[in-house]
């Protein structure tokens, strides 16, 4: 076993008692549901008095903080609308199927009222810094509302590892990845020049980077908007239908269709949920720290402000992203790609997920699903396979690619002498279900995922193959500005641990990683993502939900002081 899958299973094995355990959804939309019943619906009630506030109806100059409503709405939505909007969703429909974009928007719904949350609290308890800026989140909170120093110290530990592992690594990753598909760009080539720009904004603080925030998060928006909306009208008998695959699937999980396996109820609600999450961060209480920058004397304005942000981006653009992969029918079907390493498993004997093979098809679904592995009748594949011309002439195994049965495979290995992949004649030893030569590379047929699917769905429209240029220059846009606001929010974080005296150090390490993670395999570092964010996430839920008395005091004291004409 290689150190990169040794790495993986660990992150695996952490992930099953975080975001992948059967509590986690429950929790995170618990806590929205409690607060969307105890507030009274806030998402909705206070919908309307979000965007007077973002339009500046009752900003005044002289309110304390560093930047307007609408520079830190820029600024968290930089760091939410990234690859989870892009490559995210596609994954969460890749292993879910239709029914985890459901839950994607359970999850963002009541996270608008989590949101809303975090933020007013950690505006309420922000504090000034020596170097004069703002600094606040719920390690503030933590500190000098609750009194518990050490679920501070957790959470800000929890931001810094997040802010690689979410902001920063899977950003450059996904961006490389498509950059290399689309122009053929080697993915150092992209992870170095992208280091370099980073370097260049994070350098100039929260003012620099809200600034930068403010002109390209629209552009990107309405850009990415535009694009899918074309392949939608061009698919547009297919719509319906999308939202009726959606719908009928929410509690008996997602059918078995084309190459697609099906995914059961709990597997499908625990990758919308943990899809959603990674998407609005809506309980993370990672966008209350750019929030806590903002220009105003009531915590709770900028609360509501952050209301749309849950609404932005996952009801509406993730919502597109779904809708342009489900219309154009490409997350069933099977494409030629070069398998990753750990997507590949080669398993015992022989199936097929033709029509009449029913029971091959469920006892897969039960293998693929992690937690009842044991309990498939499908096992891991040991033994030698022969290859003649690159094509396998074994047989008594099946060999299993993102979560489908492999096609037309071929077995590559790199020239020596030319430098040139070249299918190989001999014999390949496969233990426990993985090839033992990490020198092989393997071509063929199956289903993808991630950003490559969205790009790969964004062909079917009006723009053919044009298409997948939007997706480029999208994933670049969004996925870049997201790691612009986690430096953010790794710097506060820093901040309150050790002092500004430790954000030079930290900036440093965070453009390094950038640059190294555009070459890092795909699956380790959404591996690392999915157990980062639950790491900031569980502290977040605990803390506000012990101050939801304070949180509704501070809901009603704006209310008083809005009527008085005091509240801005």
């Amino acid at each position: 076993m290689d150190i990169i899958e040794t790495i993986k299973n660990g992150l695996d094995f952490l992930d099953g008692f975080l975001g992948s355990a059967d509590y986690f959804p429950y929790l995170l939309i618990g806590v929205g549901l409690f607060f969307t019943i105890y507030l009274g619906l806030p998402q909705v009630r206070y919908f309307g008095q979000a965007v007077r506030i973002v339009k500046g109806k009752y900003s005044k100059k002289d309110d304390p903080g560093d930047t307007s409503h609408f520079a830190a709405l820029s600024t968290a939505l930089s760091g939410t609308v990234g690859t989870g909007n892009i490559g995210g969703v596609a994954l969460a429909i890749f292993m879910g199927g239709p029914a985890a974009i459901f839950w994607m928007w359970v999850t963002a719904f009541l996270g608008m009222t989590t949101k809303f949350v975090e933020v007013t609290l950690s505006h309420k308890y922000r504090e000034k810094t020596e170097d004069g800026t703002m600094a606040g989140g719920p390690m503030y909170y933590m500190e000098k509302k609750l009194n518990m120093k050490w679920l501070a110290v957790i959470f800000a530990l929890a931001t810094i590892i997040c802010s690689f592992g979410t902001g920063n690594m899977p950003q450059v990753n996904n961006i490389a990845q498509v950059m290399n598909d689309t122009f053929s760009l080697p993915n150092w080539i992209t992870g170095v020049t992208l280091a370099v720009l980073l370097a260049l904004v994070i350098i100039g603080g929260i003012k620099r980077i809200a600034k930068v925030a403010e002109r390209v998060v629209p552009l990107m928006a309405v850009l990415y908007v535009i694009g899918a909306l074309l392949v939608i009208s061009y698919n547009y008998e297919n719509i319906i239908p999308s939202f009726s695959a959606i719908f009928s699937s929410v509690f008996s999980g997602s059918a078995a269709i084309g190459g697609f396996l099906g995914a059961s109820f709990a597997y499908a609600m625990q990758r919308g949920v943990n899809r959603g999450l990674f998407s609005n961060e809506a309980g993370q209480g990672s966008a209350a720290i750019a929030h806590s920058a903002a220009k105003g004397k009531e915590p709770a304005s900028e609360g509501m402000v952050s209301l749309l942000e849950p609404f932005i981006d996952t009801l509406i653009i993730c919502t597109l992203t779904a809708l342009v992969i489900l219309s154009s029918g490409v997350w069933k079907d099977k494409h030629h790609n070069t398998f990753d390493r750990n997507d590949m498993i080669f398993v015992a004997g022989e199936y097929s997920d033709q029509s009449g093979n029913e029971e091959d098809i469920k006892q897969l679904q039960i293998f693929l699903d992690k937690k009842t592995e044991k309990e498939s009748t499908v096992k891991r594949f040991d033994g030698s396979i022969s290859i003649q011309d690159g094509v396998a002439i074994s047989d008594g195994y099946t060999l299993l690619n993102a979560r489908s049965i492999a096609e037309d495979v071929v077995y590559k290995q790199r020239n020596e002498a030319s430098l040139n992949l070249e299918p190989i004649t001999g014999v390949v030893t496969v233990k426990n279900g993985k090839l033992e030569n990490l020198e092989i590379v393997v071509e063929g047929k199956s289903l993808i995922h991630s950003a490559s699917l969205t790009a790969e769905a964004f062909t079917k429209g009006f723009l053919g193959e044009n298409g997948k240029y939007i997706v480029s220059l999208g994933l670049l846009l969004f996925a870049f500005t997201t790691a612009i606001a986690w430096s953010y929010y790794g710097d506060r974080a820093v901040t309150y641990l050790f002092g500004s005296k430790g954000v030079h150090v930290y900036r440093v390490v965070y453009v390094v990683m950038f640059a190294v993670a555009a070459v890092v395999d795909t699956t380790v570092v959404w591996a690392l993502a999915n157990v980062a964010i639950v790491m900031m996430t569980i502290p977040n839920l605990i803390g506000i939900m012990l101050l939801h008395k304070d949180m509704k005091k501070t809901v009603k004291d704006y209310w008083d002081d809005f009527r008085k004409g005091d509240a801005h």
